[in-house]
């Protein structure tokens, strides 16, 4: 077997949980303090989904933690195929939430010039959880192709 670079239970991919669960919870924390975010289904959804990244994420390091302290091995393909699975499902939300929120905010300050007309809407603040939330995706698609790279080198 070989050693993956973030595979569950290795140094590696505990930094890419707690990585991923530190840009999460400042993504929510960024679209949170926003006045009239849930005035928008887009802004809604990806602090939905980044939520859902939050807990994915809170719970993965937790046990990578509990592995490196005990020195448990987690590289047998049930549990690898398990972390995979989720992985690819919670990439694929916050996928589809940064796109939507990213694409409103093209409309609000590009097309529609919402941004300079009602100066009152925060779009530097969404913009930074738009952000922080397309960094939690990479980091999420980096942790899943890793998996994905382990749970090919069992078979």
């Amino acid at each position: 077997m070989k050693l993956v670079v973030g595979s569950p239970g290795t140094w590696s991919g505990m930094a890419l949980r707690v990585s991923q669960f530190v840009f999460a919870g400042a993504s929510m924390c960024a679209m949170v303090t926003a006045p009239s975010n849930s005035n928008y289904s887009a802004f809604f959804y990806m602090n939905f989904t980044m939520g859902l990244q939050l807990f994915w994420s809170l719970g993965l390091a937790c046990v990578d933690i509990f592995s490196i302290r005990n020195k448990k091995d987690l590289h047998n393909w049930e549990i690898v195929s398990l972390i995979v699975f989720g992985d690819w499902i919670m990439s694929v939300f916050a996928f589809s939430g940064v796109c939507a929120s990213a694409s409103l905010m093209i409309l609000f300050a590009k097309d529609m010039n919402f941004c300079r007309i009602y100066w009152r809407l925060p779009c530097d603040q969404f913009a930074l959880s738009i952000t922080l939330a397309s960094i939690v995706w990479s980091l999420d698609a980096a942790s899943s192709l890793s998996g994905f790279w382990l749970l090919v080198s069992f078979f």
